[in-house]
């Protein structure tokens, strides 16, 4: 009895696995790029990885046939975007390392190891990234939080002690 109970559970799992209702398609994009700064040359690996997956649903099938087609369904697609950075690799949601422009001085912004580094003609700065979403903006003068909106700009927003107020600068995205 125990045999045969065993028996029908092997099989009503082997069909199981047997069933594909699903296309899947993986592609994976490296790009590799090298900067050279004050600390030396440096080596950047992104990798995305596109995963879109399909359901498979069959069209009505009539009485009597033995083939049918495929209805059309949406495709799902995620995309993982993973930096490694002189050896450390982490994930990133969206990358933000362009050229940026404030009160006509350029800015280039570069990945790093915990978030981002700023560098200007005049001085580096460093942008963290915290849990919700915002970066903490440290340079020797300066303290902000700072965001990207949806053109891909940089918004900082600085306090300032003696007048009690918010500071904001938006540093623009060159194309």
């Amino acid at each position: 009895m125990k045999t045969l109970a065993l028996g029908i559970f092997a099989l009503l799992f082997s069909l199981n696995i047997q069933a594909q209702n699903q296309n899947k398609k993986t592609e994976t994009v490296t790009t590799t790029t090298t900067v050279k700064d004050n600390n030396g040359e440096h080596k950047v690996i992104k990798k995305e990885e596109i995963k879109e997956v399909q359901n498979i649903e069959l069209k009505d099938v009539p009485k009597g046939t033995l083939n049918t087609d495929i209805q059309p369904t949406p495709t799902q697609a995620t995309v993982t975007t993973t930096v490694n950075v002189d050896g450390q690799e982490r994930v990133v949601d969206v990358d933000h390392s362009a050229y940026y422009s404030y009160n006509g001085e350029r800015y280039h912004v570069l990945s790093d190891n915990s978030g981002y580094t700023i560098s200007s003609p005049n001085s580096v700065s460093l942008l963290r990234k915290t849990a919700n979403n915002t970066f903490i903006y440290r340079n020797k003068n300066k303290f902000s939080v700072g965001h990207f909106d949806s053109n891909g700009d940089l918004i900082l927003e600085t306090y300032d002690d003696k007048t009690d107020k918010v500071t904001v600068e938006v540093f623009n995205l060159q194309k």
